[in-house]
């Protein structure tokens, strides 16, 4: 069998699972029609001029099969402004029943779960045109329309097959979390290249800066596109010239996406669609992996208010880049992090050393003898200090003194520039104020307990000590 044929193969079995069956597209029409008129009717009722449509994939036909989100926009005539956003979400939360959270994206929206379907409720504007959004997302429903416009039912299937390609890599979807590909960017690129194969085969080239422009809005001007666009990958939304549809792809997956294309290329195999749940280690291989590795697992363990995902990611993140900074600032060595939550409540922060614990002295390079009032200040400062262990002294052509580390073990350090929130250290709102109430500091297998009593979790860290990416294995 060549390898095409095997691709081929690989592809056929993975499309079949990945259509939704007539049940599933039943349901889904069913509870999508159900609650787009009962919200309609509420705000008739209410005195609020609005059409409310489905739009993402459901309304394209290019979701998969398992898919739960639907995506329902309110759409307001132009004359009114986002002071009527709270009386549509009043409206919204009348119809959502009790299991809804508020969101803030531009503007307010409401994530609601309903009989097993997560629905968000997005308050936008009705526009012809791009130039006439108040926010990005009155761009939405134009894209629906584009896609719909372009696809017919195997280029549909096409589309399946680059999100479960994606899925099964983990570099699908545009929420903070992933940081990945958006439905409608693999809509365009399945468009532009023409097939799920053509799309790998361009990707597996793909260099920095590459442009996928649909309507060749910059055609024999791409050097002004990559002016305009700063990131590395540029496709060019195909009904706003301005808006780059990659611009939420994280470079990390960028790159894991583009390594993933050139694998399959060569090994084309299933779990590349539907890759294998780690089987999470027990706690004594775990305890054995930890003791081979040689390094210290420092985990920041504490709890948060339930916050709608995309803002807890993004806080989780932003903290988490600022915790290793303060670490690495005190000279601990950080070889890996990685952060955790179960998106309820519960949250960790991993942090992997080379050595719990740093000496008590530590080298300081002083100026070269040549500037002789920094020599004179140096000398000053360090002659008197108690922090001084031992020098100053001249080794080649400067001075060098050896002073006591203010901090010797990470715990200590975290424990002690945390007992504030940490919110000076750049940690954000949400995580610094669940810090200012409770956090534990663990090491290697004080983790045990959480590693028992959670899955997700036992998970997470299995796949972090492996450290390789499913569809290598």
């Amino acid at each position: 069998m060549s390898d095409i044929e095997k691709i081929n193969s690989v592809c056929k079995e993975a499309l079949v699972k990945a259509i939704p069956s007539q049940k599933e597209r039943r349901e889904t029409t069913i509870f999508s029609r159900k609650i787009t008129e009962k919200l309609r009717k509420e705000l008739r009722q209410t005195g609020i001029e609005a059409n409310v449509k489905v739009q993402g994939s459901i309304a394209k036909d290019t979701w998969l099969a398992g898919e739960k989100d639907i995506d329902i926009f309110i759409l307001l005539p132009r004359t009114h402004t986002r002071d009527d956003f709270p009386r549509v979400l009043d409206v919204v939360k009348s119809v959502a029943g009790k299991n809804w959270l508020e969101a803030y994206a531009e503007h307010p929206y409401i994530e609601a779960k309903i009989d097993g379907y997560t629905v968000d409720f997005v308050p936008s504007f009705k526009i012809a045109k791009a130039e006439e959004a108040k926010s990005s997302v009155d761009r939405t429903p134009l894209h629906t329309q584009y896609v719909q416009r372009h696809l017919d039912e195997k280029i549909k299937d096409e589309v399946r097959l680059l999100k479960r390609f994606m899925h099964g890599t983990g570099t699908y979807g545009a929420e903070i979390k992933i940081g990945g590909f958006s439905g409608y960017l693999c809509e365009i690129l399945t468009l532009y290249y023409g097939s799920f194969y053509e799309t790998l085969i361009a990707a597996s080239k793909w260099r920095r800066k590459e442009i996928v422009d649909i309507n060749e809005y910059y055609k024999g001007a791409e050097d002004d596109a990559k002016k305009i666009f700063q990131d590395n990958l540029i496709v060019v939304d195909p009904v706003d010239r301005g808006r780059n549809v990659a611009s939420a792809v994280r470079e990390c997956k960028l790159n894991e996406f583009i390594a993933a294309t050139r694998w399959f290329l060569r090994n084309p195999r299933l779990n590349f669609f539907y890759p294998d749940k780690a089987r999470p280690l027990s706690v004594e291989e775990l305890s054995r992996i930890m003791s081979q590795r040689g390094s210290t697992l420092v985990f920041l363990k504490f709890r948060t208010a339930k916050a709608v995902p995309d803002i807890l990611w993004g806080q989780l993140y932003k903290s988490q880049k600022a915790l290793r900074n303060m670490i690495e600032r005190y000279d601990f060595d950080v070889i890996r992090d990685g952060v955790w939550s179960d998106e309820e409540a519960t949250n960790v922060f991993l942090f992997e050393l080379n050595s719990r614990f740093l000496p008590s002295v530590k080298r300081h390079l002083g100026p070269p003898l040549e500037k002789n009032e920094d020599c004179e200040r140096f000398l000053h400062k360090h002659l008197e200090s108690e922090k001084t262990i031992s020098g100053p002294y001249v080794e080649g052509d400067r001075w060098i003194v050896e002073t006591r580390r203010l901090y010797t073990d990470v715990a200590s350090l975290l424990k002690d520039q945390l007992k504030d929130s940490g919110s000076e250290l750049g940690v954000a709102n949400l995580i610094s104020e669940a810090l200012s109430v409770h956090f534990e500091i663990l090491t290697d297998t004080e983790i045990a307990d959480l590693y028992q009593a959670d899955s997700g979790f036992a998970e997470f860290l299995t796949e972090y000590l492996s450290g390789r990416p499913r569809w290598l294995r």
